[in-house]
């Protein structure tokens, strides 16, 4: 559900006075209020908290255990193959814990409407509270108790929120078991839902709208810019594929000739043994032949 007019709640200066009642940015607070991604959040938080730790030993990881304790056959006994076997008393645990990730990664947009959502349900409980200004110039946590007594929420879980990182601030409240003191740009659904009463620096929300605008900017800006990089990137695409085409085509070319070329030598190779074979085989007749009358001579002499 949303609410498009505008909420105003109470403001005070640094003493604890009260003053005029501040409207609250619109940017950061539109009455939107989405339990579902508020429950994803915390619960993707807590997840991420987890270490993992918890491991046991199968069998194969207890100590011993190597030898069968008797023999297969002939006592009596059931048969059993180690002392470590999970039936056995100190024997190993079977599908046990082993360390292992519980990390849950919830996106960037559904964080921030978490958070928003958050921010507008304790608005609407008129439990957010502006102040003008954390100024102190050393830690004093008698200071930072005193300000949240005169408010009346000395005894409520308090969530601080101050523009950017203040050690001063931080070290005042480290000490209250029921305070907890963060800037506001690290805030999370979580430490927003922990608490009952945000206590919220009022340029807080000064400077959290303009990094809004100028993240808004940004992206405008770059638009153009992922838009040219796209068509850059498309036609350095085509222009390889051409050159790679070409390239393939010439190799391909250049092979074929060579095989053309190899096939041509290796017909001629062919022709030529064939030639000296057949004419290997001519001499070899004309020599049988003169034998063949040398002999038919030698005979016709001889008788």
């Amino acid at each position: 559900m949303a609410d498009n007019t505008s909420m105003n709640v109470a403001a005070y200066n640094s003493e604890g006075a009260a003053r005029d009642n501040v409207a609250l940015p619109s940017d950061l607070f539109d009455g939107t209020i989405n339990m579902p991604v508020m429950h994803q959040a915390v619960k993707a938080y807590l997840a991420n908290q987890r270490q993992g730790n918890a491991a046991t030993k199968t069998r194969g990881f207890v100590i011993g255990g190597n030898a069968k304790p008797w023999k297969q056959k002939g006592t009596g006994r059931a048969r059993q193959g180690s002392i470590r076997a999970p039936q056995w008393v100190g024997g190993g645990t079977v599908f046990g814990p082993t360390p292992r990730s519980y990390a849950q990664y919830v996106p960037r947009k559904v964080r921030a409407l978490a958070r928003k959502s958050a921010f507008n349900a304790r608005a609407r409980e008129n439990a957010l509270m502006v102040i003008d200004a954390f100024d102190y110039d050393a830690p004093k946590t008698s200071q930072l108790l005193g300000l949240l007594a005169t408010l009346g929420i000395a005894q409520r879980k308090v969530l601080i929120l101050t523009d950017g990182v203040k050690p001063n601030v931080y070290l005042s409240g480290r000490n209250l078991p029921r305070t907890h003191v963060m800037p506001f740009s690290d805030v999370s659904t979580y430490h927003i839902l922990w608490s009952d009463v945000v206590l919220v620096e009022s340029s807080a929300f000064d400077t959290a709208v303009s990094d809004t605008e100028t993240t808004d900017d940004t992206k405008v800006e770059s638009a153009p810019r992922k838009a040219a990089v796209r068509k850059a990137t498309k036609t350095a695409r085509k222009t390889g594929k051409k050159t790679t085409g070409r390239k393939s085509a010439a190799k391909k070319t250049v092979a074929r000739k060579g095989a053309a070329t190899k096939r041509t030598a290796k017909k001629r190779t062919a022709k030529k043994t064939t030639a000296k074979k057949a004419t290997a085989k001519k001499t070899a007749r004309k020599t049988s032949a003169r034998k063949s009358v040398a002999k038919k001579t030698a005979r016709k002499k001889g008788k």
